[in-house]
């Protein structure tokens, strides 16, 4: 991957590799507690194993902020493209960007979102980047959660009716327990 970490399919967990090695293909080896990514029988991280889904573990050494010529993804440009959509899609991007400890680790999830764009269109994106903002979550299948379920189109008003306690001869409202 472009941001300097490798992915375990069978945890859907990202493992930081040194920055000289991205776009190398490397290989991986692990074992209940730990991951060791080899590069041409050299081993060249190693990290303890962790089964959260789609997080990321990052060794510092690993990620060369300082030297981001040498992947063609930046913060700068995932907020300009942002940007030439809506202003509500930039300020999410960042936000996305902020909650990582290490900008690279957003930079998929950035991209991501920014390509649902081509799928729904700019309004309907700027919509669920405003819903996802109003939750507190920065994050691409937030944003995917809310255009499947079409919740981009709910108004507060709209949202506030669909959880409202529905009319029914079997619901007991707060007179019977008097």
């Amino acid at each position: 991957m472009k941001n300097g970490h490798v992915c375990l399919a069978l945890d859907k967990h990202y493992y930081s590799v040194p920055y000289r090695f991205i776009g190398k293909k490397v290989k991986i080896q692990f074992t209940a507690n730990r991951v060791e990514i080899y590069y041409k029988y050299e081993q060249i991280a190693a990290h303890p194993r962790q089964g959260r889904k789609y997080h990321y573990t990052t060794t510092d050494e690993h990620l060369a902020s300082s030297h981001r010529y040498l992947s063609e993804w930046t913060q700068e440009k995932f907020i300009e493209q942002a940007k030439a959509i809506d202003e509500a899609v930039a300020a999410y991007i960042l936000m996305v960007i902020e909650n990582k400890q290490h900008p690279e680790q957003a930079y998929k999830s950035c991209s991501g979102i920014l390509s649902l764009a081509r799928k729904v269109g700019h309004e309907r994106l700027t919509m669920a980047c405003r819903r996802a903002h109003s939750y507190g979550v920065y994050n691409y299948p937030i944003v995917v959660q809310i255009l499947e379920k079409r919740l981009d189109a709910l108004t507060d008003e709209d949202q506030q009716d669909k959880m409202a306690m529905p009319q029914h001869q079997n619901i007991r409202g707060s007179d019977y327990y008097q």
